[in-house]
C-alpha cells in the first residue's frame, strides 16, 4: 500500500495509538510494522485472533507478559561464543519464564472458552526450566552473581569479608589513637583506588610510610594507605581478581548453558510478539468501543454508525453509507466545511484498519471490503517548489491513481476538478467518473460542481449524496444523506443574516429555471426524506418496545408454565406417597386378617381381598392429568343440590354438598368441611335420584362387616344409651381396620350426649385419647378420638 495515501488516511496515527497498547518490545515492533493485508483469507485470520484477544481480555484480562524483553542481541552474542553479563543472563531467564506464564494463561482461558488461534500459538511456546533454574539459582533480582553460585565463589568472597573486616579495625584502632588523631584532617578511613586509606595532613607526610593515593584539591589533605596495611591491602587485590576470575567462570558456564536453547528462544519471541500483538488489538478495540467487521472480497461496503477513530467521542459524528451493492459510485455534493472530507477519510481509514486486522468502530454487522488498494487524492497538495498549482496537484494525482488502480480497488476523490474553470473542471470531473466507473472499481468523490447531480441522478450505479444542512441554525450536522443531492443554501443564509430582500430577489431572478426548479426539487426531497426519518424513528422505537413487552411476557408465561409443571409434579409426588404409604398399612391390615382368619377358622373371601388392593392401586395419581377445563367442556353441568354426592376438582377428593350458597357450596370431605365453587364440583350421585331409586328406610345404626367402614359416626337425635352401644361397636370396627383416628358427631345440643360419649371413652380399651373438634371439623360437636 501506497505509504503516502496512509498518511494521507491518516493510517499511521491509528498504528502509533495501536503500539501504545503493547505491553512488551516485541509486541510494539509488530505493531509499528503493521502493514494492510489483500488476501480475504489472510484478513480473517488475523481479525480471527484480534476477536480471540478481545474476548479473553474481556473475560480475565491480558496475559502476564512481565519479565518479559526482547532478548535477541544476547541470544546471538551467547550463539558466536560472547560472554554475557548478569543483567542478560536475568533476562534470558525471565523471558523464558514470562513465555511460560503466557502458555498456562492462554491454555487455562481455552478450556473455559475456546480461543483456537491464540492456543494453537501459545502450544508452541517451548519450556526451558532447567535454564532458568540455573540462572536463578546463580544470579539474584539485582544482577549480581551469588555466593551460592560456587564453592570457590563462596570461600573468596568469604576471605574478603574477614580480611576487610581486618583491615578496616586496624585502621580504626590508628585514627582513635590521640597521637594519630592531629595528624588527620578527620577520623575516618575511606576508600581510593579499591585500598583503604586515611586523610593526612599535608605537613605530617613525613610521620606515615605507606603510599599515597589521592590528595585534595587544595592540596592540604594526602590520602595515604599506611605501611602497616600495605600487605594487608594487597592480599584484598589479589582475592578480588580472583573473585572476578570466579564470576566470570560461572557468566562463561550460564552463557555455554543458554547458547543450547538460542533457537527455541528466538522462535519463542516471535510468538510471544504475536501474542501480544493480539492483545494490543484487543485493548486499542475496547478503547475505541470497535466490533469485528464481516469481510467480503466481492466490493462491498456497509457501515453502521461507522466514526472516525480520531475525532473524540462526543464529537463524532456516525455514519451510514453502503456502496457496491445497487450502485458503485457515491457523489457527495453540499457547501465547504460540511464534513464532506471527514465522510471520506473515515471510509477509506476503517476499510484500512479492518484489512489490517483491527475492530473498527462501528455497529454490530457492518461489513468491509479487502481491496487490492485503495487511492486517495484528498487535500491541497499545492507545491511551490515543483510550481505546481491546486489544480495541477490534483490532476497529477488522479493521473496515477488511474494508471494504477483495478476493479478491485477502492478510490477517494476530494474535490474533484476543482482548481480550474467551473465548466471545464465539470466536464473534466465527469469524464474521469466515467472511466472509472468503467473500470467497476468502486468509488466515492466530493464535488461542488452542480453539474454532477444530474450525472449521478441518470447514471445507472452511481447515486447522489450530501451533507445535511439545518437552516434554521445555519450550521452543517455533518451527517451523509445518501440519496440526496446536496443544495448550496446560499440565498437561504444570507437572507438570515440580514441580507436585503430586494437583494435576495434580484440574485433568484439571475438563476436560470431549471436550475431553480432543481433546487426546489432537491429541497422537496430533503423535506419527505427528513418526514421519513422521523416516522421511521417513532416507528423503531415502537418496536423496541414492543419487542421488549414480548419478551418480558413470554418470560413471565415461561416463569408461569415452569412454576406450575413444578407445583403439579410436587402434588403428584405428594400424593403418591400418600397412596404408598396407605398401601403400605392395607397390606399388613390385609396380611394381619388373613393370619387372624387362620387362627380363628373363619373364611375371608379373596376375591374381596384383591379388589379392595385394587381400588386401592386406582386411587393412585396418575403422571399427567388431564386438563380440567377440556373435561368440563365435553361435560354438561347438572344441577347440585344440598345432600349430593360430588368429587371437588381442585382436590381430587369426593365429599357431600351440606349447604349452597350463591355460586359457593359447603362440602362435607370426611370429618372437614369446606366452601368450594360450583364449577369446581362433579355431580357423582343426586340426593332426587336416590330418592326414587331407594325409598326412604327408617334410620338405623346398624353396621354389618361387609360395608365399607367410614371414619365418622353420626349419633345426632340418638339417646345416650343406643349410642354408646354403637359406638363401642364403631370403635371394635375401626381398631380392627387399623385407622388411627374417627369422628364421633354428637351434636351440640345440651351436651349431655357429648358428655356421655367422652366418659365413655375415657375407659375404652381401643382409645388412646380424645378431643373435640377443631375449626372445620365440627368444634363442639364433635368428638375426635385417636385410637391405639
Amino acid at each position: 500500500m501506497d505509504t503516502k495515501i496512509l498518511t494521507t488516511l491518516e493510517y499511521p496515527k491509528i498504528i502509533h495509538r495501536l503500539s501504545q497498547h503493547a505491553a512488551t518490545s516485541l509486541g510494539k515492533a509488530r505493531a509499528e510494522s503493521l502493514q494492510p493485508v489483500t488476501d480475504l483469507e489472510a484478513v480473517k485470520q488475523i481479525l480471527q485472533a484480534t476477536d480471540e484477544a478481545y474476548t479473553a481480555d474481556r473475560l480475565k484480562g491480558s496475559a502476564p507478559f512481565g519479565g518479559i524483553v526482547d532478548i535477541t542481541a544476547p541470544l546471538h552474542r551467547a550463539r558466536i561464543g560472547g560472554t554475557l553479563n548478569p543483567e542478560e543472563l536475568l533476562n534470558i531467564a525471565a523471558t523464558s519464564r514470562g513465555g511460560r506464564r503466557v502458555r498456562k494463561h492462554i491454555s487455562i482461558l481455552h478450556e473455559d472458552n475456546p480461543i483456537p488461534m491464540l492456543q494453537s500459538i501459545a502450544d508452541q511456546i517451548s519450556e526451558h526450566k532447567p535454564l532458568e533454574d540455573a540462572i536463578f539459582e546463580c544470579i539474584d533480582d539485582q544482577a549480581e552473581v551469588m555466593d551460592s553460585a560456587s564453592t570457590e565463589l563462596a570461600s573468596i568472597r568469604r576471605e574478603l569479608r574477614n580480611g576487610e573486616s581486618r583491615i578496616r579495625e586496624k585502621m580504626e584502632q590508628m585514627v582513635r589513637s590521640s597521637s594519630v588523631q592531629k595528624m588527620l584532617q578527620d577520623s575516618i578511613v575511606t576508600l581510593r583506588n579499591d585500598r583503604y586509606v586515611i586523610p593526612v595532613k599535608q605537613e605530617y607526610r613525613s610521620h606515615f610510610g605507606g603510599i599515597v593515593h589521592d590528595q585534595s584539591g587544595s592540596g592540604a589533605t594526602l590520602f595515604i594507605e599506611p605501611e602497616a596495611i600495605v600487605a594487608m591491602n594487597n592480599k584484598l587485590r589479589e582475592l578480588k581478581a580472583g573473585e572476578l576470575r570466579e564470576v566470570e567462570k560461572i557468566l562463561q558456564k550460564l552463557t555455554a548453558l543458554a547458547s543450547d536453547y538460542v533457537e527455541d528462544l528466538i522462535f519463542n519471541l516471535d510468538l510471544l510478539g504475536q501474542i501480544d500483538f493480539a492483545f494490543a488489538k484487543a485493548r486499542l478495540a475496547h478503547i475505541m468501543k470497535a466490533t469485528q467487521p464481516r469481510m467480503n472480497d466481492r466490493g462491498f461496503l456497509k457501515l453502521k454508525k461507522g466514526r472516525h477513530p480520531l475525532i473524540a467521542a462526543d464529537q463524532v459524528v456516525p455514519l451510514d453509507v453502503e456502496l457496491g451493492n445497487q450502485y458503485t459510485a457515491i457523489i457527495v455534493t453540499g457547501p465547504n466545511t460540511g464534513g464532506k472530507t471527514v465522510s471520506l477519510k473515515t471510509i477509506g481509514l476503517l476499510s484500512l484498519m479492518a484489512m489490517s486486522g483491527l475492530f473498527v468502530p462501528a455497529e454490530e454487522g457492518s461489513q468491509l471490503c479487502v481491496f487490492d488498494a485503495i487511492y486517495a487524492d484528498i487535500g491541497d497538495e499545492q507545491s511551490i517548489e515543483q510550481s505546481l498549482s491546486t489544480f495541477s496537484s490534483h490532476l497529477k494525482n488522479i493521473i496515477r491513481i488511474l494508471g494504477t488502480m483495478t476493479s478491485k480497488s477502492l478510490v477517494l476523490l476530494d474535490e474533484l476538478g476543482a482548481g480550474t474553470d467551473p465548466a471545464e473542471g465539470s466536464a473534466l470531473a465527469i469524464a474521469i467518473l466515467e472511466h472509472v466507473h468503467a473500470m467497476d472499481s468502486r468509488i466515492v468523490a466530493t464535488t461542488h460542481y452542480s453539474e454532477l447531480k444530474a450525472y449521478a441522478y441518470n447514471r445507472k450505479g452511481v447515486i447522489n449524496a450530501s451533507m445535511e444542512f439545518d437552516v434554521a441554525t445555519l450550521s452543517p450536522t455533518y451527517r451523509l444523506l445518501v440519496g440526496v443531492p446536496g443544495r448550496s443554501n446560499a440565498f437561504a443564509i444570507a437572507e438570515r443574516l440580514g441580507l436585503p430582500r430586494s437583494i435576495i430577489e434580484h440574485a433568484r431572478g439571475e438563476v436560470s429555471e431549471e436550475d431553480q426548479r432543481v433546487e426546489n426539487m432537491i429541497a422537496s426531497l430533503e423535506e419527505n426524506r427528513l418526514g421519513a426519518e422521523n416516522e421511521r424513528q417513532t416507528a423503531e422505537v415502537l418496536r423496541r418496545e414492543v419487542e421488549t413487552l414480548r419478551a418480558r411476557h413470554e418470560a413471565e408465561r415461561e416463569r408461569f408454565e415452569e412454576q406450575k409443571e413444578k407445583l403439579m409434579l410436587k402434588a403428584q409426588e405428594e400424593a403418591r406417597e400418600a397412596v404408598a404409604k396407605a398401601r403400605r398399612e392395607a397390606e399388613q391390615i390385609i396380611a394381619d386378617l388373613r393370619k387372624l382368619a387362620m387362627e380363628e377358622g373363619a373364611s375371608v373371601k379373596e376375591h374381596k381381598l384383591i379388589e379392595a388392593r385394587r381400588k386401592l392401586d386406582e386411587a393412585s395419581p396418575a403422571v399427567q392429568k388431564a386438563k380440567r377445563g377440556a373435561s368440563k367442556a365435553t361435560t354438561k353441568p347438572a344441577k347440585i343440590e344440598v345432600g349430593d354426592e360430588v368429587t371437588v376438582y381442585s382436590l381430587n377428593q369426593k365429599g357431600t354438598v351440606a349447604e349452597l350458597h350463591g355460586s359457593e357450596a359447603t362440602v362435607q370431605l370426611g370429618i372437614m368441611k369446606m366452601k368450594v365453587a360450583l364449577d369446581d364440583l362433579e355431580l357423582i350421585k343426586s340426593t332426587a335420584v336416590s330418592k326414587v331409586q331407594q325409598p326412604k328406610q327408617a334410620a338405623s345404626l346398624k353396621r354389618s362387616r361387609d360395608e365399607s367402614l367410614k371414619m365418622e359416626l353420626d349419633l345426632r337425635g340418638e339417646n345416650l344409651e343406643e349410642a354408646i352401644l354403637e359406638v363401642d361397636r364403631f370403635l371394635d370396627e375401626a381398631f380392627l381396620s387399623g385407622l388411627a383416628q374417627v369422628a364421633i358427631i354428637h351434636g351440640k345440643g345440651t351436651g349431655v350426649l357429648r358428655a356421655g360419649i367422652q366418659q365413655y371413652l375415657r375407659r375404652h380399651s381401643h382409645v388412646k385419647s380424645y378431643r373435640l373438634g377443631n375449626y372445620g371439623e365440627g368444634g363442639i360437636g364433635v368428638t375426635v378420638a385417636e385410637l391405639k
